[in-house]
């Protein structure tokens, strides 16, 4: 008998018939000999609903009570999911993640896990019943107060709860057969990959793929996790995210590129005019390390000669650029930079592929077809395994593809079908 730890997103549960589809499958599972513990996210739009009903009460609502509300979806979801389950006659118990043992630190609307203590899950399991957890949530280990793990949350209490259950394997159910070369809805030509490594996940999805939670993929590296993605709509194999199979030998298929990804969430800051002395660049990537902002790619251009000064540019996540310009300008006579040039309309790419050590020529057939489409590079990072550009937004969509096809990625087998719509 296997322990099987599933996650099914909130496209997979938006209504009712939605719901009594996965409640078919949790019990197929469990007949096939297995014990079953499922974490869900919330139904539908129901989490942005919720979202745009508590700005409409209050300007600024306060984040105790902004965790409280959104993780009532999750719970809606557990309940009616483990309805429809005790419906076909089996045995079922619904876990809020506090009552699931899911410990968090006390940060809400972003909190992070540090540790699980699933033992009503274990209980419950010893007595035959299915479980169902709440996804996206736990509980605060100083504060006790309910708190919630950002967006994507679900997939990363999935993966915590497989790794402290000690589960065989933790499927991850979408709207779409699995991880693509691209998305799917830009890319039509996309072609579902059958196995990525943790390491190339991990890429993908810090460059924007929003299959998988970064937070998610880290967790199942660090526990050796293995993680099937498919499907709910559908009974294909899906994409297996792993590093080595049961019998510990790699069969992991190598291609050059496992896929391209891209995000249209970055923002780029251009701090004008800097002196160029030692001590200026540590004082402006201090002042936003205190501001909690996170850095994505940095570009520091070479000084002109008559004025030794310099220009310093970085992307960072768009929903932190305000913050991030005014906690510089607070700095502006300290460091003693002329101005401050904000960009939102920036697109990044990137590809990904632990072929790239062993295969010269990588970057030249990156900026040959992106070249050759019409396009300028703004700004370029790389990694072991990932090279990443900078667009212009408008640009990122022909970018996509003109990259996907030069590196013989496009799929023969017709166009990749998102079953729910948006590829989640």
């Amino acid at each position: 008998m296997s322990l099987v730890v599933q996650k099914y997103g909130g496209s997979s549960l938006a209504d009712a018939e939605s719901i009594k589809r996965v409640a078919h499958r949790i019990v197929e599972t469990k007949k096939a000999g297995n014990d079953v513990c499922v974490v869900v996210s919330a139904m539908g739009d129901t989490t942005d609903d919720l979202l745009d009903l508590a700005t409409q009460v209050s300007p600024v609502p306060p984040p105790r009570e902004m965790d409280m509300l959104v993780t009532a979806g999750e719970r809606m979801s557990m309940a009616l999911v483990a309805m429809a389950i005790a419906d076909l006659g089996h045995s079922v118990r619904s876990f809020t993640g506090s009552q699931a043992g899911v410990i968090t630190t006390p940060e809400h609307g972003k909190a992070k896990i540090i540790d699980v203590t699933p033992g009503r899950i274990t209980e419950a399991i010893g007595k035959k019943h299915i479980v169902i957890v709440a996804g996206f949530q736990g509980v605060s280990q100083n504060t006790k107060e309910i708190t919630t793990l950002g967006r994507g949350g679900s997939d990363t209490t999935a993966v915590a709860l497989a790794a402290a259950l000690e589960a065989d394997l933790c499927e991850i159910y979408t709207d779409v057969d699995g991880i693509f070369t691209a998305d799917p809805r830009i890319v039509p030509a996309a072609h579902k990959i059958d196995d990525v490594s943790h390491d190339e996940m991990l890429e993908l999805a810090a460059s924007g793929a929003k299959i998988l939670h970064l937070r998610c993929v880290e967790y199942a590296r660090r526990f050796n996790m293995p993680i099937h993605v498919r499907s709910s709509f559908s009974s294909k194999e899906g994409t297996w995210v792993r590093t080595q199979d049961p019998e510990g030998t790699n069969h992991m298929e190598e291609p050059i590129i496992a896929g391209v990804a891209h995000d249209r969430g970055e923002a780029k800051i251009t701090v004008i005019g800097v002196p160029d002395e030692p001590g200026r660049a540590a004082e402006i990537f201090s002042t936003i390390a205190a501001a909690e902002v996170n850095i994505d790619m940095i570009v520091q251009n070479v000084s002109e000669m008559d004025t030794g000064r310099t220009d310093i540019s970085f992307t960072l996540p768009m929903g932190d650029g305000r913050r991030a310009v005014e906690a510089l300008m607070e700095t502006r006579d300290q460091v003693g930079f002329a101005s401050i040039q904000y960009d939102d309309q920036i697109g990044k790419l990137s590809l990904v592929g632990a072929g790239m050590r062993t295969n010269p020529g990588v970057s030249a057939t990156l900026f040959k077809a992106i070249a050759d489409a019409g396009i300028n590079i703004e700004m370029i990072s790389t990694s072991e395994i990932r090279v990443s550009v900078v667009t212009r937004v408008d640009d990122l969509d022909e970018a996509l593809r003109a990259v996907h096809s030069a590196f013989g990625l496009d799929s023969e087998d017709g166009e990749a079908v998102v079953y729910g719509g948006t590829g989640r």
